[in-house]
């Protein structure tokens, strides 16, 4: 499969120095948006392999801007092309949702916007190797790899990496930010409060699941003056989850870094494609591919759910006063984070287990959201975006709550309603 000749380690951490932040000014942004495909009558009932065939067949036949693609319990994903402003990416997608949605509710299929499945237990459809490698080395860990790959959605935001600022941390600062601020975006956006019908004491229960995985390839990278390097260590030292063959399964080696593949040569001699290709099946919360990529948004409800996040993403990152700001907001919960890793640290536990419930997580996104209100009309947002992000603050974010609460209300209620007519039988 190779179709590069092999290389050093020196010239494979060159290169990675090299691709994992661009510089220059912020001007582009993507979106990557995920949704649990389900029966449009019977959303508890799993959706057959072959109908989610069917459906890839017919999507893939329409003239899309994004990327589509479906992950391995057929979760369909779209990717977006890189836009040179907020509307633009949310023009294009809102486009191919206009094309995709209606041909889904042809085939009898809804698409859902959950952080992690609420019916029904992970079941993977998708065969191809790279799935198969991947659930055999995910095994090791216990069950979370399968249901990370088979039950969970998300709304990951792409934004330029920015200038290399003046100073001793270059990229750090807007590195830090983005860990320290994905906390608070994974409170205010968290959306997956149960598993199977009952509640996991968690109101992102998605987060928990990645944070459960194995933390060589999905906690993040150290913090420090140097996240260039920092990044280059942690892709170099991070085990080989499957090395690809032309022909036959992929193996899942045990054990094996892709530094000690590079010095061995066993059982091929990687080649620069490989490097890229392992870059793929790393997991941090933010993850460093030219731009940054946040990883940590649960998928959201409703058909134009995913547009908030996005729009409060990028005005804290694309604005240089909501930069500021945000940055001013979020430093101080290094401290509560700790010297452990996102997302295993106490800030990250918090952000998952209460969301803004917890008071200092509150505060952050309160003011967060409020930068983020002003900036908008600076970045030209529409007046629809404007009003969706306000309402959004407005029912969840200033009274603590999010959208995971919603769907703990309702069952709670609806539970409460069956205990009623029970005593009064």
């Amino acid at each position: 499969m190779p179709a590069r000749p092999a290389v050093t380690e020196a010239e494979l951490e060159a290169h990675l120095r090299g691709i994992c932040f661009k510089t220059g000014p912020p001007s582009r942004l993507g979106v990557e948006i995920e949704w649990l495909v389900h029966d449009a009558r019977n959303p508890r009932c799993p959706v057959a392999p072959d109908r989610l065939r069917s459906a890839a067949t017919t999507l893939r036949a329409l003239p899309l801007n994004s990327l589509l693609t479906f992950e391995p319990g057929g979760q369909l994903e779209l990717s977006s092309p890189p836009a040179t402003s907020l509307t633009g990416c949310i023009e294009a997608v809102t486009a191919d949702l206009a094309l995709v949605r209606p041909a889904m509710r042809a085939m009898g299929l809804g698409m859902a916007g959950h952080g992690h499945n609420p019916w029904h237990r992970p079941q993977r459809v998708l065969t191809e190797p790279r799935y198969n490698a991947m659930e055999a080395y995910f095994d090791r860990w216990g069950s979370a790899g399968r249901s990370m790959m088979c039950a969970t959605a998300s709304v990951q935001v792409c934004v330029d990496a920015g200038y290399e600022e003046p100073g001793p941390f270059g990229h750090g600062r807007r590195w830090l930010l983005a860990h320290l601020l994905g906390a608070v975006l994974a409170a205010a956006f968290a959306n997956s409060p149960t598993s199977e019908g009952c509640p996991t004491g968690y109101r992102t229960t998605r987060q928990v699941v990645w944070s459960q995985l194995d933390p060589a390839r999905t906690l993040a990278p150290p913090q420090g003056p140097d996240p260039r390097g920092a990044w280059v260590r942690y892709v170099m030292d991070a085990p080989v989850m499957c090395i690809r063959a032309e022909d036959g399964p992929w193996d899942a080696p045990e054990g094996l870094t892709f530094r000690e593949w590079v010095r061995t040569g066993v059982p091929r001699p990687p080649t620069q494609e490989d490097l890229d290709y392992h870059v793929t099946t790393l997991f941090p919360p933010v993850r460093p591919r030219g731009h940054l990529e946040l990883r940590m948004i649960d998928a959201q409800s409703g058909e134009a759910g995913w547009i908030v996040p996005l729009a409060v993403t990028a005005a804290l990152f694309d604005d240089p006063e909501a930069t500021e700001c945000a940055y001013r907001v979020v430093k101080p919960l290094a401290e509560t984070a700790g010297a452990r890793p996102a997302p295993r640290n106490p800030l990250w536990r918090r952000a998952a287990r209460g969301a803004l419930t917890d008071p200092e997580l509150h505060a952050a996104a309160v003011a967060c959201f409020a930068a983020a209100q002003e900036a908008l009309p600076r970045l030209a947002a529409s007046p629809e975006v404007c009003a969706a992000v306000a309402e959004f603050t407005e029912r969840y974010v200033a009274r603590g709550r999010c959208p995971a609460d919603d769907h703990l209300d309702a069952l709670y209620a609806a539970e409460g309603d069956l205990i009623v007519g029970k005593d009064s039988q």
